[in-house]
C-alpha cells in the first residue's frame, strides 16, 4: 500500500466545501497567527523571479498562490488548483484573479497541465489529504521544468519537548475550536490526518524516491510544521507506479 490518506477523496472534498466559509479564520486561530510567516517561508523556498511561473496545488482560498503571484510580477504566471469548487470560488473572489493569477478546479493526482510547464510547484497543508503522497509529488515534479523547485509545507508531529507540548495543545484545541465553529467533524479529521502523516524524514524519502534531488527539510515553530523542498533533475522521468 502506498503512503497516503485513507479517507475517501469524495468525503474529503465535501468536507472542504463545507468549511470554506470559515477556512481562513480557522487557519489563523489554529496556527496561533503564525500561518503568514510559514507561507512567506514556503514562497521563498520556491526561488521564483519576476517573469517566472508556478502552480500552487491544493490552493484552498488562494493565499499562497497570491503570494507567489507577487513574487513573479511583472510578467509572471501563477495558477492555483484545488479539488474543492467552493474553495476555488472563494479564491477567485478574494484574491482577484487576473494580472497573471488564476484558479482552477482540478485533481492533484492528475494535474491538468503539460510537462515542464512551470518553474515551481508548491503545496501548503494539502499533501496530507492526498490518497498517494508519492503520486502527488510526482505530478508536481512532472509539471515543473528541469531545475525547478517542488515545495511542501505541512503540519508534522514534532520530536522536541517544546514541539510535543505545542502538539498536545493543537490536538486539544483544534477540535474545540471546530465545534464552536459548527465544524466539529472536519476539525477532528484535521487532527487525525496529522497523526497519519509520515515523519519528516519519511516525507523526504518519498520525494527522493520519485526522483527529486537536493531534498531538504526545515522544522518551523518547534517542529509543528515542516517545510520540504527539492529540485527536479534534468534527466527526471516519472517513476513506475
Amino acid at each position: 500500500m502506498p503512503d497516503g490518506n485513507a479517507a475517501p477523496p469524495a468525503e474529503v472534498r465535501a468536507m472542504f466545501d463545507r468549511i470554506s466559509p470559515v477556512y481562513d479564520l480557522m487557519n489563523q486561530l489554529i496556527s496561533g497567527f503564525q500561518e503568514p510567516r510559514w507561507r512567506r517561508r514556503a514562497v521563498r523556498e520556491a526561488r521564483l523571479a519576476p517573469g517566472q511561473s508556478a502552480v500552487d496545488v491544493a490552493c484552498g482560498t488562494g493565499k499562497v498562490a497570491a503570494s507567489l503571484a507577487r513574487a513573479v510580477r511583472p510578467g509572471g504566471r501563477v495558477v492555483g488548483l484545488d479539488f474543492s469548487s467552493r474553495m476555488v470560488d472563494r479564491a477567485r473572489r478574494e484574491r482577484r484573479s487576473g494580472r497573471g493569477l488564476s484558479f482552477v478546479v482540478g485533481d492533484a493526482m492528475a494535474l491538468p497541465f503539460g510537462d515542464a510547464e512551470f518553474d515551481a510547484a508548491t503545496i501548503a497543508f494539502g499533501m496530507r489529504n492526498l490518497p498517494d503522497y508519492g503520486r502527488g509529488f510526482s505530478e508536481m515534479t512532472r509539471v515543473v521544468r528541469p531545475g525547478g523547485r517542488v515545495v511542501c509545507l505541512e503540519i508534522s508531529r514534532p520530536r522536541s519537548a517544546l514541539g510535543r507540548a505545542i502538539q498536545r495543545w493543537f490536538d486539544w484545541i483544534v477540535p474545540v475550536i471546530g465545534r464552536l465553529a459548527g465544524q466539529g467533524d472536519a476539525y477532528a479529521y484535521l487532527v487525525a490526518s496529522t497523526r497519519g502523516y509520515p515523519a519528516p524524514d519519511r516525507v523526504a524519502a518519498i520525494m527522493r524516491e520519485i526522483g527529486l534531488e537536493d531534498v531538504r527539510w526545515t522544522p518551523l515553530s518547534g517542529g509543528i510544521v515542516t517545510l520540504h523542498a527539492g529540485t527536479k533533475p534534468a534527466d527526471w522521468s516519472p517513476p513506475a507506479r
